[in-house]
């Protein structure tokens, strides 16, 4: 069981990671004015996305997923387990949301400035605080 907790925690930390600098890189691509430069940013978006966002949001949701069989008849009833499923479903989403901005910016269709994604940059770690004090605190 701790293997799994343990994994699951690497997964975690992965995927974080590339959601938070996946949107970051958004930025700088809908700053960028030469076609070297987006060039080379799709490159950068579509290898992050996926080799290390997509198998890392995956591997998180494996080992929690086994974590949570594990454990089933200790959580199944505490109500912070639930908000974080809900959270977590929200993350998956956001994660997709990434990869369909990916597939504008890949097209040179993206319509949306820094701006915007120098905000859509920020959600994240919203959900990661609430995630972690859910897990750790456990409110309700």
């Amino acid at each position: 069981m701790l293997w799994i907790k343990a994994l699951h925690i690497i997964a975690v930390i992965c995927w974080f990671a590339a959601l938070f600098y996946l949107p970051r890189l958004f930025v700088y691509h809908a700053m960028s004015e030469d076609s070297t430069s987006r060039e080379r940013f799709k490159i950068m978006e579509r290898k992050l996305y996926r080799g290390i966002a997509t198998p890392s949001m995956i591997a998180t949701l494996l080992f929690g997923g086994a974590l949570v069989h594990y454990q089933w008849e200790l959580i199944k009833i505490t109500y912070w387990f639930w908000v974080k499923m809900a959270l977590v479903i929200a993350l998956v989403g956001y994660h997709h949301l990434c990869g369909v901005h990916l597939k504008r910016f890949a097209l040179d269709a993206n319509q949306r400035s820094h701006t915007y994604f120098r905000v859509f940059n920020e959600l994240p770690v919203f959900a990661l605080v609430a995630i972690v004090i859910l897990v750790v605190v456990k409110p309700f």
